[in-house]
């Protein structure tokens, strides 16, 4: 069984798949309390769903593009049931986790965005940096930055890690706090080869909207 806040459809607001019509499986639960959460409402509560009658769900809405998220899924050992049974059914998954738990047991086929956390999340510590051995060429590494520390830090890690060679790259301005074009302007003057994006949802509908 499975604990879900929400399932839904919606465009990709985020990762290189943005703008791409998606289902969203939200699970409820989360390890971590960042400062600039936008999904609090996830961390209790929730509806209790076999994972069949979630798949149920998951096929009414048409599309072939599945993102797992939360909260944190992970926190669910049954979300891997979950992601295998999707992609047995040839479905493309995303799996959308905060990087403090390791991605080594999710399947190799899913599509994983690995948050890093940033000083300014306050949950800096909870990183579990092995995750950057465990990535494949298609997974993503996101790095929600807030100001300029945000950013010095995170092209530290990048640099580090040789992450370009290891999955693509994803930074993204923490919404109404640190401006796209600062954001944008700081990568280009170090010739970064990361994909700058935004929180495409936020801009089409209000940014406290939940379903979407």
């Amino acid at each position: 069984m499975l604990q879900i806040t929400e399932i839904f459809k919606s465009v990709q607001g985020e990762s290189s798949f943005a703008g791409l019509p998606c289902v969203f499986v939200r699970l409820t639960g989360c390890n971590l309390r960042c400062q600039y959460c936008d999904t609090e409402y996830a961390f209790y509560g929730g509806k209790e769903m076999a994972i069949s009658e979630t798949i149920d769900v998951v096929e009414g809405f048409g599309l072939r593009l599945v993102e797992i998220t939360g909260g944190e899924p992970l926190l669910q050992t049954e979300s891997l049931d979950l992601m295998k049974r999707l992609l047995n059914l040839g479905y493309k998954v995303m799996l959308e986790t905060g990087g403090s738990i390791s991605i080594q047991d999710v399947p190799k086929e899913v599509i994983k965005i690995v948050d890093m956390k940033c000083p300014s999340s306050g949950e800096m510590d909870k990183n579990d940096l092995k995750n950057l051995f465990r990535l494949a060429q298609h997974d993503e590494v996101k790095f929600v930055i807030g100001n300029r520390e945000d950013y010095e830090w995170s092209r530290e890690i990048l640099q580090e890690y040789k992450l370009q060679d290891k999955a693509n790259i994803l930074f993204s301005p923490i919404f109404e706090v640190l401006s796209l074009r600062s954001l944008a302007e700081w990568i280009l003057e170090d010739n970064l080869s990361v994909r700058l994006q935004t929180q495409l949802h936020k801009h089409i509908w209000d940014k406290h909207a939940t379903g979407v």
